[in-house]
């Protein structure tokens, strides 16, 4: 896996978010954005994965130009190749645990349910939540709900991994369990991770650190 950012700029309107962000992240590499609140970081990786969109540049993932996509190409290899982990957890409250887990199998059509309930346990058991899949999220502490996050983005065995602020609103321990879990499964995989992060602490354990600021990405 290979994820290539050239010269990407974006705007609103006259306001450049960013200008002329390049970036390269290679098969299993763990990358931290790191930079002030504004500049555009949680945009920069929705662009990586097509969700957002932007005025100049490229982005290209495996050699697929995802700028070329429709919105249709767009979803299905986001579907395939990529795996969300976001600050505000984005559990499903009515559905149970290992339901929300399960979820990017269902969507991939799996035809194989008990191989698929059985991949969801082994991703439960390795975030540290065994023995939980059949509560409800409101059941659950901020951190467990991370930690349900991060198995339901892996479930499917994405080969890139990207991560918000995933410990913004968590206390240090817990912050610390929740990166460990992050880290652990995205190497454990073999998934390429970016986590977009204000913490020194989770940046610091990148195998690179990158700095994003209204003119550009720097080391």
């Amino acid at each position: 896996m290979s994820l290539i950012v050239d010269s990407l700029t974006k705007t609103y309107g006259e306001v450049a978010v960013f200008r002329n962000v390049s970036l390269e992240v290679a098969s299993g590499e763990f990358v931290a954005i790191i930079g002030e609140s504004g500049v555009g970081k949680s945009t920069l990786l929705n662009c990586m994965a097509g969700l957002d969109d932007w005025n100049q540049g490229r982005v290209s993932l495996d050699g697929v130009d995802i700028g070329a996509l429709g919105d249709e190409q767009r979803a299905l290899l986001r579907r395939r190749k990529i795996g969300f982990v976001f600050q505000a957890f984005h559990v499903l409250p009515h559905l149970d645990v290992a339901q929300n887990v399960g979820l990017p199998l269902m969507l991939l059509q799996h035809r194989d349910k008990h191989a698929d309930d059985q991949r969801v346990l082994e991703m439960l058991d390795a975030v540290g939540l065994q023995g939980l899949g059949q509560r409800l999220p409101q059941q659950l502490s901020g951190g467990q709900l991370q930690r349900v996050a991060i198995a339901r983005a892996l479930v499917h065995r994405p080969q890139l991994l990207l991560a918000d602020e995933p410990t913004g609103n968590l206390d240090p321990d817990t912050a610390l369990r929740v990166m460990d879990a992050l880290i652990g499964q995205s190497r454990a995989h073999g998934a390429s991770l970016v986590l977009v992060t204000h913490s020194q602490a989770a940046a610091t354990r990148a195998d690179r650190v990158l700095r994003l600021s209204a003119h550009g990405i720097s080391t």
